[in-house]
């Protein structure tokens, strides 16, 4: 995983790159290729987990595109992990339970909610299909990039870089 300044530098780029008007999905994004890439990964997780994982990909009014969960019962730490994927930059977010619910994997892993082994298969699952994994502690920041999504706030407060690139809008 990148360090936390070049994790930075590449959501600033992802946002730049778009511009102000794509707050959705980047400009030519291949909704196509992004669900074959969403079966690949669920292949992977199943494989490397021995399980049949719960897939949604009917997202809408989001900026991204897919959830996939690993049933709790075939993890080592008996918590489900759930794997979030951006319309934008192949950016992946890998949770023990939900996003949000522990700081970041390394606490997950602390707390025993996910195992060193589990948290391996499912990093290097999303690895080896050219995903960039995001850190959770680096999306909760204020958002102060280049779209007019830091002029809102939502019920929840202020926008932060998790919504401009894994929730809905």
């Amino acid at each position: 995983m990148a360090h936390e300044t070049d994790i930075d530098a590449v959501l600033r780029a992802a946002d730049r790159a778009q511009g102000p008007d794509h707050l959705e999905f980047p400009h030519g994004f291949d909704h196509r290729r992004a669900l074959a890439r969403v079966q690949a990964l669920v292949e992977r997780l199943q494989k490397g987990f021995g399980c049949r994982c719960v897939v949604d990909t009917g997202v809408q009014d989001a900026s991204f595109h897919a959830d996939i969960a690993v049933p709790a019962e075939t993890t080592g730490a008996g918590e489900r992990i759930t794997v979030r994927l951006s319309n934008f930059g192949d950016f992946a977010v890998i949770a023990s339970e939900n996003p949000g619910c522990y700081l970041d994997l390394d606490e997950a892993e602390a707390e025993g909610a996910l195992t060193p082994a589990d948290r391996c298969t499912a990093e290097a699952a999303v690895a080896s299909l050219g995903y960039v994994l995001i850190p959770e502690p680096a999306l909760r920041r204020p958002y102060d990039g280049v779209t007019l999504l830091g002029e809102h706030s939502s019920p929840y407060g202020e926008a932060t870089w998790w919504i401009r690139f894994f929730d809905y809008l």
